[in-house]
């Protein structure tokens, strides 16, 4: 099992280069297809209906702007992709917004490796909602890199937030290439009794033996808490040192609005480390 393309969003944000840096790597550790794309964040739609009219001067300067932003970083993937070495690779412009253009190009991709929102840096073409938007509706592996930090490795010390549920188990499994190629991987387990149906006798057992026949090296934790398990997750990970979170993405979509679970808002809003999340 492993990836064949990998999908990066690129734009001219200050983290645009860590993340073609993480998708890089991927691609050339699963001889994969890497596709960069940038997006000038009119909605396509727009431009299908023929809203648009290339007589407003005021309206022409503004396009001219956010193209030649999109146009600025792929000229910049295209040549980091050829410093890093990756043998196959595009880069595509989208006209639309990141939700739409990324969501779409997510449909035939394996992997897609996007950026955490950071609200200090707003962009024009991208919306404050745009993880929860392609984690819920790409239905593929999302890997979100923080807005701050610096990742000397990404999947090295993986932790798996585990808790039986169809997410878990689907984001599990979508991250099985990037576990196999891991030193170790942890495995906790909050509050197993709250779903001692889902667990089993002895909770973490099925899954770190479901692991193991992938020649995945596993280590199992059981812990308790009283208060919010996404920062309790978090806290985890930092003791633990681990360099990856990979869980389930909980919530739902009405119309444009996401409605995320308690653990996955409190994941998206605050994580320290990437987080790789399949919905």
């Amino acid at each position: 099992m492993t990836y064949k393309t990998v999908l990066v969003h690129v734009d001219e944000s200050n983290r645009s280069a860590l993340r073609v840096k993480v998708a890089a790597e991927i691609a050339i550790a699963d001889n994969a297809h890497l596709i960069g794309t940038a997006v000038t964040g009119v909605s396509r739609f727009i431009y299908q209906d023929g809203n648009i009219s290339a007589s407003d001067p005021n309206l022409t300067v503004h396009l001219n702007f956010l193209r030649e932003r999109a146009e600025k970083a792929i000229a910049s993937f295209d040549k980091d992709v050829r410093d890093f070495g990756v043998q196959s690779f595009e880069s595509i412009i989208a006209n639309d917004e990141a939700g739409g253009g990324i969501g779409l190009k997510a449909r035939y991709s394996d992997l897609v490796v996007i950026g955490q929102t950071d609200r200090d840096e707003p962009s024009p073409s991208v919306l404050p909602d745009f993880p929860e938007y392609i984690v819920m509706n790409s239905g593929r592996p999302v890997l979100i890199l923080p807005y701050t930090g610096d990742f000397t490795t990404v999947a090295k010390r993986p932790m798996i937030s585990w808790n039986a549920s169809r997410e878990s188990t689907r984001a599990v499994t979508d991250a099985i290439p990037l576990l196999k190629r891991a030193d170790l991987v942890q495995v906790a387990i909050f509050n197993p009794k709250a779903t001692p149906d889902a667990h089993g006798e002895q909770p973490g057992a099925d899954i770190a033996l479901y692991l193991a026949r992938h020649g995945i090296k596993v280590e199992v934790s059981i812990h308790k808490t009283s208060t919010d398990i996404g920062n309790a997750l978090l806290s985890l990970a930092h003791d633990l040192d681990s360099d990856m979170l990979v869980m389930g993405g909980y919530g739902h979509s009405r119309f444009r609005e996401m409605i995320m679970g308690g653990v996955t808002r409190t994941i998206l809003e605050s994580m320290t480390i990437p987080v790789l999340m399949s919905h």
